[in-house]
């Protein structure tokens, strides 16, 4: 019966979770609708404009549904640096964890950072930082393709755009302690975590969304690297199974990628300062 109980774990686990119910629900509300039009959604008490409702489903399973961003603090006060915050998906959820968290927030693209700001306003979310800048190794700018939902980035072709930037390094050292580090910044994040090597020490837990784009060098082991020089054990979850590797070197067919990880860096109890 191995192959009965393999066929249906996926099934009976969505539908013994509530908020997977709840994807399931969102799923046939909005899956439909066409791709890349701004468009309103709810869930919960939540009301919020999309610039994708594919990206919008998807962003809601992994962070409410598998709640993949859940950490856990000692401090009231918890201190969180999103960095990529995209339309605010990720900022409900720590307020709904963390009600006096101290939150701030990056977003680069002015489109993106135009409809976050108003989904912050929509839902009441006063508690964030909004910064409306990339974050990277310094304050020059950078020239990235400004996508229409959630993949901008300086490694795309087309027509490229100057947003302004600001050191993350910079602002890290500012900080006493982040309680949780979010990095989904879309291929940037090698040189960045590079320049932030010396001040990840006070950082207790990191997301990092990697990417390799096709034509560049794979930096996964550097990252890694560095997050072992800090103390962090991780783990890394792809959300594919590729068949035939060896043949089909694409990330789910995608044209520019060929690989996309999601490593989760904490560190261990008995390691933390107080």
């Amino acid at each position: 019966m191995y192959w009965l109980r393999y066929l249906l774990k996926e099934p009976f686990y969505t539908l013994q979770s509530k908020t997977h119910r709840q994807f399931l629900k969102l799923c046939w509300a909005y899956g439909d609708k066409p791709r890349f039009a701004e468009t309103e959604v709810k869930f919960g008490s939540y009301s919020l404009k999309v610039p994708d409702t594919m990206s919008f489903l998807w962003q809601y399973k992994e962070i409410f549904a598998d709640e993949s961003y859940r950490f856990d603090s000692g401090n009231k006060h918890p201190v969180i640096i999103d960095c990529g915050a995209n339309i605010g998906m990720s900022l409900l959820y720590y307020q709904r964890q963390f009600p006096d968290a101290v939150v701030t927030a990056f977003e680069a693209s002015p489109a993106i950072a135009q409809l976050l700001r108003g989904n912050l306003e929509r839902n009441g979310i006063k508690n964030v930082n909004l910064i409306e800048k990339a974050v990277w190794t310094d304050t020059d700018g950078i020239w990235f393709a400004n996508e229409a939902a959630d993949s901008s980035s300086m490694f795309l072709g087309g027509n490229k755009i100057l947003v302004p930037s600001l050191r993350l390094a910079d602002f890290l050292s500012s900080q006493e302690r982040v309680d949780f580090l979010k990095m989904d910044i879309e291929g940037a994040e090698t040189e960045v975590l590079k320049d932030c090597r010396f001040q990840l020490g006070k950082v207790e837990n990191i997301f990092v969304e990697f990417h390799s784009y096709i034509g560049q060098t794979q930096s996964l082991s550097t990252i890694l690297q560095i997050l072992e020089e800090n103390g962090f054990r991780y783990h890394i979850d792809t959300e594919q199974h590729r068949k035939s590797p060896f043949v089909n070197h694409r990330y789910r067919n995608n044209e520019v990628m060929d690989l996309q990880l999601n490593i989760f860096g904490y560190k261990p109890k008995s390691s933390r300062k107080n």
